[in-house]
């Protein structure tokens, strides 16, 4: 089995995880809080794991150029407006179904790899991402375009595409350091870690003190939400630096499975039959890119 498999299949399962507590903090903070909480407290972590692999390994930590640093500023900005247009998503339909809308970020990730970040895929792949692409979108708007709003649309494919980029960007940051796959992956981490807390501690200081102050009543809920999206990001950083973003992240749509799951038994939100074949259709899409 190649690495990128259960590293991404663990990503999937610890980023259904935070987001289902951000939606719940969501009740009581800010957007931007919301998405706050999910970095503040990973920076440490990801600092922590990078020092230890590096001291177990022996690595001499690189010394980057600025290309290497621009790739961080923009995967770490494109991840904030991701995240951020999520949880709006939240706030104007059910939990599975802004999971889903954000979930076209595969097939966006595969078109922009193959056109900007020279990624081509094989047929097959192509046929997972496709399937897998047209599962979720199903899954996502069940009773068709007419009980979707044109703003839940536009933003679920925004929220896609700056997922996409910020994919795209991680991994041509990991090629980079020409380290290691997990010390590659634990780097970046950590830049982008720290690049979006501060960017956004530094903007709610200004501008929303309140929200941090919000923050602070939910520490719990904070901690949970900083670990599962750090150890989520271990694996997604990591399975991206083994394979193409494209098909870690047609493979990661499993975590469609995980959230309808978490959206039936703890949202109490109602689930569609279709949720069935859509995910069989899920489960082809990850069976095509794995063999391609």
């Amino acid at each position: 089995m190649s690495l990128w498999i259960p590293f991404t299949v663990m990503a999937a399962f610890m980023q259904s995880w935070r987001n289902a507590f951000q939606k719940r903090l969501s009740t009581d903070v800010d957007t931007l809080g919301v998405t706050l909480a999910r970095f503040i407290l990973a920076v440490p972590m990801a600092a922590l794991y990078a020092f230890v692999l590096f001291s177990y390994e022996g690595s001499a930590v690189p010394q980057m150029n600025a290309k290497f640093y621009l790739a961080i500023v923009l995967a770490a900005i494109s991840q904030i407006f991701a995240t951020a247009l999520m949880v709006k998503l939240f706030r104007l339909r059910n939990y599975a179904m802004g999971v889903g809308l954000a979930k076209s970020e595969a097939v966006i990730a595969a078109v922009l790899g193959a056109l900007l970040f020279a990624a081509p895929l094989s047929a097959m792949a192509w046929c997972g991402v496709i399937i897998g692409s047209i599962a979720v979108w199903l899954m996502s708007v069940p009773k068709g375009m007419r009980n979707i709003s044109w703003p839940t649309l536009l933003i679920g494919l925004a929220s896609g595409l700056c997922f996409a980029f910020t994919t795209l960007w991680v991994r041509e940051a990991s090629l980079m350091t020409q380290l290691p796959f997990l010390q590659s992956a634990a780097y970046v981490l950590f830049w982008v870690l720290l690049v979006q807390t501060l960017i956004l501690l530094l903007w709610l200081l200004v501008r929303s003190p309140q929200t941090l102050r919000a923050l602070c009543l939910k520490p719990k809920l904070v901690f949970i939400i900083s670990f599962c999206s750090f150890v989520g990001s271990i694996g997604w950083f990591t399975a991206m630096s083994l394979e193409t973003v494209a098909l870690v992240k047609t493979l990661g749509q499993i975590e469609i499975f995980f959230t309808l799951l978490i959206s039936a038994k703890w949202f109490k939100e109602r689930l569609q039959r279709s949720d069935k074949w859509g995910l069989g259709s899920i489960l082809v899409g990850a069976v095509l890119v794995i063999l391609a």
